[in-house]
């Protein structure tokens, strides 16, 4: 039988839809099926849940690769076919998930995912979290956490809640779907914790090599949900949210140093003063 699943309109209902179909690719991770669509309703199939295990994991690593890999014409586009913004939030509260092609990666989480959020946030972060918020967004922007890779084709929502543990593998529920960066989604798994993470990330990494510090960009790749539950619940994520461009800046910052040292032939003494200054 069938997994009836009513949204509260058919646009949310047109929304999960085309995101679903766009995730699937030839190689790619396992979605759930759409059998059929029904104004608001959107039948789907059945999925039981098993055990995580470690082989499961790994082929959903590698599997996700190729998800990301099938990528999209541009950072911030919708799935094929959709039409205006997307829809983010839970289905008792959705918000736009704004949509649209930029040029860059990180003007594109700057301005279509960081700063409509701490906008919609309002008063929950005091002036001067909010103006170190629009400093990190100024950063990406400027290209300061760009890594050079293309436009992927993510899930957009990946916490552990939307991977379904099947006998089959893997299964993606719940998507968000739009053109991304690929490490949020794999930040977005690490959020409130998944099975077996490291043997997800580990085969993924094999299979579409990871840009070097990404484990040190994972708070800032978290930073959109993260933003997402300020503004529909605010409490400790506000105090989360605001730390994100404190957590974002030192690594990065490390980065710039140490790179400035195996550029210039006996900077190391600049390396440590520049460090030992913090």
């Amino acid at each position: 039988m069938a997994f009836a699943k009513t949204e509260p309109s058919e646009r949310a209902d047109g929304w999960e839809d085309v995101g679903l179909n766009w995730l699937r690719v030839p190689g790619g991770a396992l979605v759930v099926r759409v059998l059929e669509r029904d104004g608001r309703t959107l039948h789907l199939e059945p999925l039981r849940a098993v055990t995580p295990s470690p082989a499961v994991a790994e082929r959903f690593g590698r599997r996700l690769a190729a998800t990301h890999a099938a990528g999209a014409p541009a950072f911030g586009v919708g799935p094929d076919g959709w039409r205006g913004d997307g829809l983010q939030g839970p289905v008792d509260g959705f918000i736009p998930l704004r949509l649209g092609p930029v040029g860059s990666c990180g003007e594109m989480y700057a301005s279509l995912r960081v700063d409509p959020l701490v906008k919609r946030a309002g008063r929950r972060f005091s002036p001067d979290e909010r103006a170190d918020l629009a400093r990190l967004c100024d950063g990406l922007r400027a290209g300061e956490f760009d890594t050079g890779s293309p436009p992927a084709r993510i899930h957009g929502d990946l916490w552990s809640g939307n991977l379904m543990w099947t006998s089959e593998g893997c299964v993606l529920i719940d998507p968000r779907a739009h053109a991304g960066h690929r490490e949020s989604d794999l930040a977005a798994l690490a959020l409130f914790g998944c099975a077996h993470l490291e043997r997800i990330v580990s085969p993924y990494d094999e299979t579409a090599p990871l840009a070097d510090g990404w484990r040190e960009r994972v708070p800032l790749m978290q930073l959109h949900l993260v933003l997402l539950h300020v503004v529909m619940v605010g409490g400790g994520y506000v105090a989360q949210a605001a730390r994100s461009p404190a957590d974002t800046a030192e690594p990065t910052r490390r980065q710039l140093v140490d790179a400035a040292s195996r550029r210039r032939p006996g900077a190391d003494g600049i390396t440590a003063a520049v460090m030992g200054s913090r």
